[in-house]
């Protein structure tokens, strides 16, 4: 039977997900995770598992950011994104980092197993209200994308722990490891980013929020 993977920061809506993947397929192990840095430590455990439904707003994260790195480690892990924003260009650009389908919360259950079955059948899916049009990731957001699909695990938390503002001694601390490796894999993160410092490195990031503002001039280089 498939292993399902959730991960969803608000309990309700992960049990509501966990209800409907097992109406969608009975018989189903599923897995979760409330956080990010849950999720990449799932996905790890679980390499072979058959899907993923994720929130896109969880803490460890930001905006297309976690959706860009997991569909870059695991290519062949289908992605749900499930998100409170029901704007068609939301959804669109979740598609274009990958995601297979796109289901805002205030889906009823038969829409989410519909997407699921879907999914798992090899579609795309997204509700009737989000149909038509597509959208194309700007250069910016697609170079930035495939860049941070390009860290490792522990790479993308560094990244993630730097867009909140934390000092690299705090992110030593969550972590539990030392400033020394917090420094090394900041010089791995700006060479991978093509960036030459810390504010450089939050400022890319920035590229992969859900409601971005309008970004001080930057040009990356070529992916």
């Amino acid at each position: 039977m498939p292993d399902v993977l959730i991960a969803d920061d608000h309990p309700l809506f992960r049990d509501a997900l966990q209800r409907a993947v097992l109406a969608a397929l009975p018989g189903a192990t599923v897995h979760t995770a409330d956080s990010v840095n849950a999720l990449l430590a799932l996905v790890e455990a679980q390499p072979d598992a058959d899907l993923l439904l994720m929130d896109l707003h969880m803490p460890g994260a930001r905006g297309y950011s976690a959706l860009a790195h997991i569909r870059g480690q695991y290519p062949g892990l289908p992605t749900i994104v499930v998100s409170g924003h029901e704007e068609a260009q939301v959804a669109r650009r979740a598609l274009a980092h990958g995601a297979s389908a796109y289901i805002p919360k205030s889906a009823a259950v038969d829409d989410i197993v519909q997407a699921v079955r879907a999914v798992l059948d090899g579609d795309v899916w997204l509700p009737h209200q989000l149909l038509g049009g597509n959208i194309e990731l700007v250069a910016d957001e697609a170079n930035v994308a495939a860049r941070v699909a390009s860290l490792t695990p522990q790479q993308f938390r560094v990244l993630n722990m730097i867009a909140e503002g934390l000092l690299n001694k705090q992110i030593a601390y969550d972590l539990g490891v030392s400033e020394a490796t917090v420094k090394a894999h900041m010089t791995a993160i700006m060479r991978k980013l093509g960036v030459s410092n810390r504010t450089q490195v939050a400022l890319a990031a920035s590229h992969l929020d859900v409601e971005k503002e309008a970004l001080p001039g930057m040009t990356l280089p070529p992916g």
